[in-house]
């Protein structure tokens, strides 16, 4: 039942497994606490219970599994499978719990389609644009890109966006493109993917100083795809082993994907692989723990035009629990840190990175100096202040109010 200061139901559709979905995550238990119920639709393993319920959030697995790394054929297959799936799923339940708002998080972009119905019924869509899907298409698929997909998916992009009633996107260089696009200032919000700042507290994991134990302890937690040049790191790392024989260096990248396996193929080629670990995805809840045992935080990312929009999470993440970061040089990362804060590589450079690393290791002070500013830019960009700006909208779409229309008790 519902209780009486519980404010009308909210529908989420994200083709993710929501476990593992970060902003997702955080944007529904962010509804949750101030007062919203929350239905999210999503991705189901084999196995795994239909329905659940996580931190307040009620999850909803549609039997849809993702196929990552799998062929363009796989993809449109599971992505049309999922739109319909959500959309008969959402309309059922819609015609039970009346909801609000229905959000939809891309990718797909045409995912929001699947809000068709209840929009007919008078209820606001938001479409909360995570990746520029026309880039991603040409990252992920360069075989199969050309001008003519590029002109359909812009066009897809397009629809989407002026299907819905108002659009987000995770930072400021995709909100530049989408307004270049046309997209409405008005009708566009950044919501950055910062790190719930409860979860990644530094207080709550034992202190590791810096080499404590005579290792210097490299850490990873993302996918393992070709988008993070992980192959880099691994070359970084024998690199550092041949330059400093004496420095006891391991690396363990944690998450799964499909360069997982010439990952670890690459790691015996170069003769480190007694010094790199894979131990596969792990909860996020975990992640705050491994950071703090670990000494760096290395955020690799290939430089192309999808990842020039992007700003990794990863390095969110790190700095929250006060570790120094070596990352990738991003414009969207020089975009939202100063120099004197984040250790920066070129990208596909191994060189570049093994003397990223070796700075902080040799400039005790700079590393002190550089993890205290990146720390402090990331309490800026905290999710709790983010979070205030996304329930700012999701009330107004949803005309908020004490004494406003609950659905009918279930």
């Amino acid at each position: 039942m519902r209780g009486p200061g519980r404010l009308r139901p909210i529908c989420m559709i994200v083709h993710a497994y929501y476990e593992e979905d970060p902003r997702v995550r955080r944007e529904a238990e962010s509804l949750v606490a101030a007062g919203w119920e929350v239905d999210v639709f999503g991705l189901r393993r084999p196995g795994e219970t239909r329905s659940a319920v996580i931190e307040g959030v009620n999850l909803q697995r549609l039997p849809v599994r993702r196929h990552q790394g799998a062929g363009l054929g796989v993809y449109v297959v599971e992505y049309g499978s999922f739109l319909m799936r959500s959309l008969w799923a959402a309309t059922r339940s819609h015609s039970r719990r009346h909801y609000c708002l229905i959000e939809v998080h891309s990718l797909p972009d045409y995912l929001v389609f699947a809000s068709l119905p209840l929009k007919l019924a008078g209820v606001p869509v938001l479409l909360d644009l995570h990746e520029a899907m026309p880039e991603f298409f040409r990252s992920r698929f360069p075989n199969a890109a050309n001008s003519f997909t590029y002109r359909l998916l812009r066009l897809q992009e397009r629809l989407s966006i002026a299907f819905a009633n108002e659009v987000l996107t995770v930072n400021e260089p995709l909100a530049e493109r989408l307004r270049g696009l046309g997209v409405r200032p008005d009708r566009l919000t950044v919501i950055l993917n910062s790190p719930n700042l409860q979860l990644f507290d530094p207080s709550a994991h034992p202190r590791r100083e810096f080499m404590a134990d005579g290792k210097l302890r490299l850490v990873y937690a993302g996918a393992l795809t070709p988008t993070y040049e992980l192959d880099v790191v691994l070359q970084a790392v024998a690199r550092i082993r041949r330059l400093r024989p004496e420095l006891r260096v391991e690396a363990t990248l944690y998450g799964r994907g499909d360069a997982a396996e010439s990952l670890q193929a690459l790691a015996s080629e170069l003769g480190i692989a007694d010094v790199v670990a894979f131990p596969g995805r792990i909860p996020i809840e975990d992640i705050p723990a491994v950071i703090a045992a670990a000494d760096i935080g290395l955020a690799p990312t290939r430089l192309d035009p999808f990842t020039g929009m992007s700003l990794s999470t990863k390095i969110l993440e790190y700095a929250a629990m006060k570790k120094p970061v070596a990352a990738s040089r991003l414009p969207t990362v020089e975009r939202y840190f100063a120099p004197d804060t984040l250790a920066v590589y070129e990208p596909g450079d191994a060189t570049s990175l093994a003397a990223a690393i070796l700075r902080l290791v040799d400039d005790p002070a700079g590393r002190r100096t550089r993890t205290d500013r990146t720390g402090a830019r990331v309490e800026e960009l905290s999710w709790e202040r983010q979070a205030e700006t996304y329930r700012s909208i999701v009330e107004r779409l949803t005309k908020r109010h004490p004494d406003g229309p609950r659905a009918p008790r279930s």
